[in-house]
Order: C-alpha cells, then structure tokens, then sequence
C-alpha cells in the first residue's frame, strides 16, 4: 500500500494536531524552567540564553533583526541584549547597511560560554531521548515549521478581537 493509499485509509489529523497544540506551551513553560536551572550560577537568563544562540546559529543581527527571529517585541530582545552586554557575552559593532542600527554579536566570551551550554545540551538530550530516531525528530520538525508558518499567517491576517480597542477610534 503506498502513501497516498495510507493516507485516504487515516482518520483525519486534526484530533492529533489540536493534542500537539495543547502540549507546547506547557513544555514551552518546562524547557525554559529546565534551561534556567542549568544557567545557574551563569548569570544568565534563558531570554539571553535565546539570543545568544540566535546569534550563535545566524551570526550578528540588530536587534529587530533578533526580535523577528525569535518572534518577540523589540523592546524585551533589547533588554536581552542589555544585560547580556553588561555580563560581557555580546557587544555592538557597526552595521555597513544602517548607519544607527548597530549589529549585535557574541564577544568571544558569549561564543566560548553558548558552545560550552550548547554541548552540555546536546549531550543530555542524546542521552535522555535516545529511543528518539533521526526520522523521528526531523517529522517532529516538519510538523512545528508548519505550525509556526499557519499561526504566523493567522496571526497577521486575523481581524483584532472584539476586546482589543487599540484599533478604536474613539
């Protein structure tokens, strides 16, 4: 039987995907909890434990440019990025397109911290989900992109709420 077969034989996903929904923000809640308790001693938050690893993956970026990544406000990504300057672990440089827009990078002290928690990481997860297969996570990847692309989408278009009176003229 091939896929498309399989698949018209299925009952439809959307019971299972309104369950994937229902999980994220309490293992949102979790990983941020777990990420917390092994900063500590660090100094560091895991609001700057996101950033640096955005500016890890993608290198230096402005802050908007950070916010959009991570889906956040300006303002918050900008008092990341604050308190992670003052503990020494990024810095700014000049941005060659904009001339008030500075870049936000990994002093080598951010790198050298972010890829020693990163490793410590990656170890523990390799070893906690190791009944997990590469075609287990790489579904488990595809399914989230898609999520995140539709509510994106319906974030944007969706009319305000009928409570939200930012949008009242009155």
């Amino acid at each position: 039987m091939g896929v498309d077969e399989r698949a018209k034989n299925e009952p439809p996903p959307g019971p299972l995907l309104y369950e994937v929904i229902r999980n994220l923000w309490p293992l949102h809640r979790t990983i941020v909890r777990a990420v917390e308790r092994e900063l500590t001693g660090t100094g560091m938050t895991a609001g700057q434990h996101a950033v640096m690893d955005e500016l890890h993956r993608a290198g230096p970026r402005t802050v908007p440019q950070l916010a959009r990544l991570l889906g956040l406000d300006r303002q918050p990504v900008q008092r990341l990025v604050n308190d992670a300057t003052t503990l020494g672990l990024t810095e700014t440089a000049p941005n060659p397109e904009h001339r008030r827009s500075h870049l936000i990078r990994l002093t080598p002290q951010g790198e050298a911290a972010i890829r020693s928690i990163q490793e410590a990481e990656e170890t523990e997860l390799r070893r906690q989900l190791s009944d997990l297969t590469t075609g287990d996570v790489t579904t488990t990847l595809h399914v989230l992109r898609r999520l995140g692309e539709e509510f994106k989408d319906l974030a944007q278009n969706a009319p305000p709420h009928p409570t939200d009176r930012r949008g009242d003229p009155r």
